[in-house]
């Protein structure tokens, strides 16, 4: 696989310096995009998948030091090659709540995943969004949902999530 790893350092400018320098040194970096009118904000990886073979993550409305954590944790997971489970709910995220993992479509890549389409050089590598529940746990495609968090996630799946889940 190509990455931005295997181009001279010449040709890039300071940003790209310092975004490779930090999947060089940590293994992967975060980017974070603010939420505006067009959708909520969110946060993605970037390294997972060239450096553990395991895909990258993205999360919405989780924002800062939060997520960082999240992703650190799942940075870890994917070292160990501890591969998450698609359309169920898992405890394996957070602490507190459960979480479930989708693969994004590659549709949605363009829009949402910039800084690793730049890097992976095009839209061969897989991402997954985690996908989190309101207070009581419930998730967006349950009935009960708190509608209050209802614009804080965007559905990133080929088919919707209630059609993706694994039952």
């Amino acid at each position: 696989m190509r990455t931005v790893l295997d181009v001279p350092a010449k040709t890039l400018d300071t940003s790209e310096m310092a975004f490779v320098a930090e999947v060089r040194e940590h293994g992967f970096i975060r980017t974070e995009v603010s939420g505006d009118r067009e959708g909520p904000g969110f946060s993605y990886s970037t390294g997972f998948w060239v450096t553990t073979s395991q895909p990258e993550f993205i999360m919405f409305g989780m924002m800062g030091e939060a997520a960082h954590t999240v992703f650190w944790d799942l940075y870890r997971d994917a070292q160990a090659q501890a591969a998450l489970s698609f359309g169920k709910k898992t405890d394996r995220v957070f602490a507190n709540l459960p979480a479930c993992i989708f693969p994004i479509a590659k549709r949605f890549y363009a829009d949402h995943l910039g800084w690793s389409r730049w890097f992976y050089r095009g839209d061969e590598f897989p991402c997954l969004q985690v996908v989190w529940p309101d207070r009581e746990g419930v998730f967006p495609w349950e009935a009960g949902f708190d509608p209050a968090f209802s614009d804080r996630q965007s559905d990133l799946t080929e088919q919707g999530w209630q059609a993706s889940l694994v039952v």
